[in-house]
């Protein structure tokens, strides 16, 4: 049973098409990870790491409906179990198989359900899931953007793939807590922040910090508020389909991940223009808004930055950052972890993979020679120093997080079974209350 702070790491694994859906940028093949996976699960061992977001890619072994392909990850999830390192499976990252389309597919939330019950069937010893990765971000680069998959630019659009994203996600966590009752599910989700520039934008402002809340909003059950509402009920959502999210909240199996980056915060303009702001409020003052709206452990789940000139940027802002995590835990919000993202460099993410550049960006622990950066060895130093100061588990979390070497003992077991009975004690309550309605 793991007792420690999640230090943690990810190899990206996006994959949203491009060009009309003619293009795919697949970032397990553009960082090399297909090639060198055994050499990227070293990497993760010598850093001292053992939590790893981690996923198998979603358009090369979902082939169909009940169709599979898991040769790739049954050696990638067998050699991480034999390593006991605790992965935070990825399932679905800015795409989807062609076959599916994309996500304005109605389609979409029942099959990737069925995909993650698959995977959960398969792997029963994994626990932790982010099932859809940035739910807000992706459906806002595909369909209000123009950037991926569908390509689309109206918030009709926008609204449509935001709701089948979060549906997708629920469906799946429901399918996967039915095979794994303990399972805990990490939202990773991009934590924003729209600065009125003049008097003129403080309303365009107020509107956007509303919307940047929606797809967790819908995840948790949250009641959206009355401008909120109209917007999504203008651009598509019925009322039964808003009354699915507050009546199918699964928020008691979730932590809150926050993702931050310097593009994070946006100057608003009169016209409701946008451009970036760069760090303003930062980490801590942002993820106390998301901690207040939503009351859940939190965990820091995604963050990096370029290694400039100076070769000290990336290790002065992971310093920012991590002083950003001790200062929100200090204010007591329960904040169980920290991730750089990603192990290694990553490829076209200066275009948000509009364009297939071949760009290389250095924003890695590691190279894409395998040979560590120095906010790798800076991040290798903290897991050292700390790892035995900031325990959380007893603290934060009522279930206990098992790694694969426990996973089939009895205590594990029996953790398990405690908790499907729990999960079937909510749902007779649920079954009695609305009896006592009716």
């Amino acid at each position: 049973m793991v007792s420690q702070f999640l230090f943690a790491t990810g190899i990206e694994n996006s994959n949203p098409t491009i060009e009309g859906g003619a293009y795919r940028q697949d970032e397990l093949e553009k960082c090399g990870h297909y090639q060198h996976w055994k050499t990227d699960f070293d990497l993760v061992e010598q850093l001292g790491i053992r939590f790893l977001r981690y996923g198998p890619p979603i358009h090369k072994t979902f082939l169909g409906v009940g169709k599979y392909d898991w040769s790739f990850a049954d050696e990638t999830f067998r050699d991480l179990h034999q390593r006991d390192i605790v992965p935070i499976v990825d399932l679905c990252h800015f795409g989807v198989p062609s076959w599916i389309g994309n996500f304005q597919n109605p389609d979409f939330p029942a099959l990737f359900a069925g995909y993650a019950r698959a995977f959960a069937q398969r792997f029963p010893w994994v626990q932790l899931y982010t099932p859809v990765n940035e739910m807000y971000i992706c459906a806002e680069f595909s369909a209000l953007y123009g950037w991926w998959n569908e390509q689309l630019r109206s918030d009709q659009a926008f609204v449509n793939a935001l709701k089948l994203i979060v549906k997708a996600n629920i469906l799946a966590m429901s399918a996967i807590l039915e095979i794994r009752p303990d399972a805990l599910f990490i939202q990773s989700e991009s934590s924003e922040y729209f600065h009125a520039e003049n008097p003129a934008a403080i309303k365009p402002a107020e509107i956007m910090n509303a919307k940047r809340f929606l797809s967790l909003d819908l995840n948790y059950g949250w009641r959206v508020d009355s401008e909120m509402y109209e917007y999504l009920m203008d651009n598509g959502m019925t009322r039964d389909e808003y009354h699915f999210y507050l009546g199918n909240n699964l928020k008691q199996y979730c932590i809150m991940g926050n993702d931050y980056y310097q593009t994070n915060e946006h100057r608003v303009s009169a016209d409701g223009s946008t451009r970036g702001s760069g760090e303003v409020f930062g980490y801590t003052v942002i993820t106390r808004q998301y901690h207040d709206r939503y009351r859940l452990p939190v965990m820091h789940t995604e963050t990096n930055l370029w290694q400039g000139p100076n070769g000290d940027e990336a290790v002065n802002w992971f310093w920012k950052e991590w002083a950003n995590v001790l200062r929100v835990r200090n204010d007591g919000v329960p904040i169980v972890g920290f991730t750089w993202y990603s192990l290694t460099d990553q490829v076209d993410w200066d275009s948000a993979l509009r364009e297939n550049n071949g760009t290389v960006n250095p924003l890695g622990l590691y190279d894409l020679n395998r040979q560590i950066r120095p906010v790798g060895q800076a991040y290798k130093q903290l897991i050292s120093d700390w790892k035995q100061v900031l325990p959380t588990q007893s603290v934060c979390l009522q279930v206990p997080i098992i790694v694969p070497s426990e996973s089939e003992q009895p205590w594990a077991r029996q953790k398990k079974e405690e908790a499907k009975q729990a999960r079937q004690n909510v749902a007779n309550t649920v079954i009695k209350t609305n009896q006592s309605v009716q």
